[in-house]
């Protein structure tokens, strides 16, 4: 009889999970869109921001096929409410500070469905992502570096999440802090999601 993946090790997880990466496709604008729907169909109407992150909303660079998704809520509502609404439609807490709570949707015994989602639930401003995303969009030559560094570290840490993000993350700092100094207050008013 197969472990459920509440029973399994991280290990076994990233065994079940590796990473994989593949040439930009289309289609994940395509199920963002659907997803984004799909959630504001069950979230009660509060003033929240869905915004579409993660290497799927670069174009034109290889990515894990999972889309993530930024749900910015306001400060006023409840992240513990919001969290209850999200898990009854599918998504499965991963994991929790007080201020985060991080989802996922598509994984399942037998791997992979089709259509993965990490979704991040955060409090209106959290959304350092947002700036990320459009610094790589603007700037395609620094997306192609990002690119070409997601690649050279996917072999050495297919199954080794953590180590993968810690090994990108001097990368995503150093150009999420060049975009603020460029940008400076682009989301503060809910532009350019």
């Amino acid at each position: 009889m197969k472990k459920l993946l509440s029973e399994m090790t991280l290990e076994e997880l990233w065994e079940l999970f590796p990473i994989r990466l593949s040439e930009h496709q289309d289609c994940w604008g395509d199920w963002f869109g659907e997803e984004e729907k799909r959630i504001r169909d069950f979230l009660p109407d509060i003033d929240y921001v869905i915004s579409h992150i993660g290497s799927t909303a670069i174009n034109g660079i290889w990515a894990k096929p999972i889309v993530d998704i930024l749900l910015e809520i306001p400060k006023t509502a409840s992240m513990q409410e919001i969290k209850e609404v999200l898990t009854y439609n599918g998504y499965t807490n991963m994991s929790e500070t007080e201020n985060r709570v991080s989802f996922n949707r598509g994984y399942t015994s037998e791997g992979f469905a089709e259509k993965v989602f990490h979704l991040h639930l955060r409090y209106r401003g959290d959304h350092d992502e947002l700036y990320f995303r459009d610094y790589m969009n603007e700037h395609p030559a620094l997306a192609k570096q990002y690119e070409a560094l997601k690649r050279s570290l996917w072999k050495q840490y297919e199954h080794n999440r953590d180590a993968y993000t810690d090994a990108k993350s001097p990368f995503v700092v150093e150009n999420t802090v060049r975009a603020k100094r460029e940008y400076g207050g682009r989301y503060e008013d809910g532009e350019g999601r």
